[in-house]
């Protein structure tokens, strides 16, 4: 049995300039549209085939509650910097501009989308160990 994570989806609040910030900021791209009665979908997928997936549902009001169940959506590229200042460009809100993680073979940088979500810009150049991080067991 062969399991994967195809696509991720989640609510915004105005699904034009979420869709604007995706594929013009971002760079991914739009692979189809949802029209339903109560809801209206984007879906946008990259470079590796995964997806994201923007509902806007039509009888939300005001700003997306994010509670504490999702955390951050993780973007893989070979261009950590270019990405982040094109983000940035974009209007994005910077949280943490890039850098060289020390206990990871990244440059991680992390912006805000139009919703608040997180969004984390990875730019991989080595494997990490098995357990990694400031706490993992030293050899």
């Amino acid at each position: 049995m062969k399991v994967s994570v195809d696509q991720y989806c989640i609510n915004v609040s105005d699904l034009a300039r979420s869709v604007d910030f995706y594929e013009n900021a971002i760079g991914l791209t739009v692979t189809h549209r949802i029209e339903e009665k109560e809801f209206r979908e984007v879906v946008l997928g990259g470079e590796s085939g995964n997806r994201i997936q923007l509902a806007w549902q039509r009888d939300q009001k005001g700003p997306i509650v994010h509670g504490n169940g999702f955390w951050k959506l993780y973007l893989q590229t070979d261009d950590c910097r270019g990405l982040y200042q094109r983000c940035i460009d974009w209007g994005a809100e910077s949280v943490t501009e890039p850098v060289q993680l020390e206990e990871w073979p990244v440059i991680a940088a992390f912006v805000k989308d139009p919703d608040g979500y997180l969004v984390e810009i990875l730019e991989t150049f080595g494997e990490a160990t098995e357990v990694s991080g400031s706490m993992a067991p030293k050899d």
